[in-house]
């Protein structure tokens, strides 16, 4: 059977940016009209007073510095905190099918692909604006490709798991060619009123062109040698919005409906899994750690992914080892790891090797081990 491989990325970066200074100047405002308008309760001990935020505090807590979204004036305006985004009439693109038609052709362009050569497309990603129609349908047609496509969730996994369904799709002959796209707009379930994570998230698109490599014409092409995915069932990290919502309106505007996480649990149960998970599957493919060039880790936190590179090296990587984008692009759930290996791969050569790896609610982990062809 032919080899599969990678033979493109793309990537759509939304056009507004929002600093750390910037978010913190909106969040404390926020706290400072909070606390006043109800200093009375505070006083009585029924309401908590709330903290700032502070740049210093975010970067320790997380590594991130900015982060990009779709929409920046709603998030910065205290009376809102959160994205202006208009729904649109079902005539016109949807957003995330804007986005994904704009990652996916940077892809297509690198992989040297046109829509005949696609057979399919998967759209792999933390939330999807609307059950169905399927946005891989929509952007299948959008890009005129013929075929079939199909919506995946797996959180911020869902990338992973997305290029192995590519893949087995491919080995099982339903396809030839895969487009999987990741359309994250993670500012629309995120509590910006949260100070432990009103800063995590940003919004993107990724884009991943996975075929045999016998069909491949990029110069730039990674052969997947092995996949590996895990799922646990954990509430550490949760988000209850859901069709069901309407049904008990006692419910509805609750926390609970956008995202939490307990956070320290998370990074304690998470990242000796993800790094155990990684170990044994280099094992079992006779790869030693030390072989490997790259760790392209799920950006969501600077000190889970060295935690995890340190746990497979038995030392601290470097930073050409394990790259990291979420200081500029903060946690973009799904679309993280594949922004690293898109935007640090150039210096690869032919037989390097290289693993793709993220994780998330679930518990979920992916890790795709890679080398370059």
């Amino acid at each position: 059977m032919s080899a599969i491989v990678i033979s493109g990325t793309g990537l759509y970066t939304p056009p507004n940016s929002i600093t750390n200074a910037e978010l913190v100047t909106a969040f404390n405002a926020w706290v400072d009209d909070y606390n006043r308008d109800n200093a009375e309760a505070i006083e009585r001990g029924e309401l908590p007073a709330l903290g700032h935020s502070s740049e210093e505090f975010i970067v320790k807590a997380s590594g991130i510095k900015s982060r990009y979204v779709v929409d920046k004036t709603g998030i910065l305006d205290p009376a809102r905190m959160a994205p202006n985004i208009p729904e649109r009439s079902n005539e016109e693109p949807s957003v995330q099918c804007e986005m994904a038609v704009a990652a996916a052709r940077d892809a297509m362009a690198q992989a040297g692909k046109s829509a005949a050569d696609i057979d399919a497309v998967i759209v792999a990603a933390s939330n999807m604006q609307r059950p169905y129609p399927a946005m891989a349908v929509e952007i299948q047609a959008a890009l005129g490709i013929e075929g079939f496509g199909f919506d995946m969730n797996v959180a911020c996994s869902s990338a992973t798991f997305g290029i192995q369904q590519a893949r087995d799709a491919i080995a099982n002959g339903s396809a030839r060619c895969v487009l999987m796209v990741n359309p994250e707009i993670c500012s629309g379930h995120l509590n910006f009123r949260d100070r432990d994570s009103h800063f995590i998230f940003g919004d993107v698109c990724t884009a991943v062109i996975v075929e045999r490599e016998e069909d491949a014409t990029s110069t730039d092409c990674y052969r997947i040698l092995d996949s590996k995915l895990q799922t646990m069932f954990s509430n550490n990290i949760r988000n209850n919005f859901g069709f069901l919502n309407r049904g008990d309106e006692s419910g509805i505007g609750k926390p609970d409906k956008l995202f939490v996480q307990e956070g320290r649990k998370v990074f304690k149960e998470v990242c000796p899994a993800v790094a155990r998970q990684m170990s044994a599957q280099l094992e079992q493919l006779d790869i030693p750690a030390t072989s490997l060039r790259r760790m392209w880790l799920h950006q969501a936190n600077l000190s889970m992914n060295q935690l995890i590179a340190r746990k497979v090296l038995g030392r601290e990587a470097t930073a050409e080892e394990a790259p990291t984008i979420l200081d500029e692009y903060a946690n973009t759930s799904s679309a993280g790891s594949v922004i690293a290996f898109h935007k640090h791969r150039a210096d690869l050569v032919s037989g390097d090797l290289g693993v793709l790896c993220s994780f998330g609610a679930g518990y979920s982990i992916g890790s795709v081990v890679l080398q370059k062809c």
